[in-house]
């Protein structure tokens, strides 16, 4: 097996489904394996060209945050070794890039917090002076911090598919249709977990932003994903404050008005905004400098943070 892996190929257990960047991998009836690939998805195409060790990032980025923010809400991780659950010669598709997860019943929405007024939120500030039905000042510029983080969860797309922006009444009416017969017997509802979501998600944002402005890092909005057992025990899933899930901005380049650069895929989105390309399937080849460039990128946003070098 040579890095960077593009796509794991794990034989000794059932594979569940493969994602854009995650491929899922079943251990037992309450253990999942998620193995993160160097796949890079750019406007909801996956791209034929890997990013070297930018799934060892991801996995290095959301550790340390499931890691430090555990006090705030339980997470999925198992503390399994994954090498100890797949074959001996398998162990090295696993290594530094997957983790042992417990089985979760997901919830239906994305929960995104914004700090700061940007992409589709500031779309939406533009043409109605709130975002998701929220009420925001006028006057703001692109950019602008808002006076105080909000909750803007939205739908979760299939691939190939967009994420839409809904409101949190909306979101709790998703959790209730679709969480009735999990949350059976608990003494919950969706629309009681959609808001225990909520807080859980404001709380994260808050302390994880914290941190990192003290690492010379803006977090400007971020999305999580959240889980219950069968006791209706809200968990927080999937990735956590990584450059794939979240929209990282250098504190020192910062300036009300103008988009910052981001540590995340910015270089490719800018490259193929060059090309006459129609954004759907199959996505076009990409550069060795735009490649190199953008892994770069990942790994600086790994060292700021964690303090560790891959």
């Amino acid at each position: 097996m040579t890095a960077p892996l593009f796509q794991s190929s794990i034989a000794s257990l059932p594979l569940l489904s493969k994602g854009k960047v995650r491929d899922i991998y079943a251990v037992d009836s309450d253990k999942l394996l998620i193995v993160t690939s160097d796949r890079l998805s750019a406007f909801d195409v996956i791209l034929p060209d890997p990013i070297p060790k930018k799934g060892q990032v991801l996995q290095a980025v959301a550790n340390f945050w499931f890691d430090k923010l555990g006090h705030i809400v339980p997470n999925q991780l198992t503390g399994i070794d994954p090498e100890s659950v797949v074959a001996e010669n398998e162990r090295e598709q696993v290594r530094g890039r997957a983790v042992v997860v417990k089985r979760l019943k997901p919830l239906p929405i994305e929960a995104v917090v914004r700090g700061y007024v940007i992409g589709s939120g500031w779309k939406d500030y533009q043409e109605t002076g709130a975002i998701c039905g929220i009420p925001l000042p006028a006057g703001l510029k692109l950019a602008a911090k808002l006076p105080e983080p909000i909750f803007t969860p939205a739908t979760k797309a299939e691939v190939g598919d967009h994420d839409e922006n809904i409101s949190f009444e909306q979101a709790q009416t998703a959790c209730n249709a679709t969480l009735a017969d999990a949350l059976a017997g608990t003494g919950k509802t969706g629309a009681q977990l959609a808001e225990e979501a909520r807080n859980a998600a404001l709380r994260l944002y808050k302390e994880a932003s914290d941190y990192a402005a003290t690492r010379g890092i803006i977090i400007a909005d971020t999305k999580f994903e959240f889980g219950i057992d069968a006791q209706g025990t809200l968990h927080l899933i999937d990735e956590a404050l990584t450059p794939d899930s979240s929209r990282f901005w250098p504190a020192d380049q910062y300036a009300e008005g103008t988009n910052p650069p981001s540590y995340d895929k910015q270089y490719v989105r800018d490259y193929l905004e060059t090309l006459d390309w129609g954004k759907k399937a199959p996505g076009p080849t990409l550069p060795a400098d735009v490649i190199e460039r953008t892994s770069a990128k990942y790994l600086e946003a790994c060292e700021r943070l964690t303090g560790k070098t891959l």
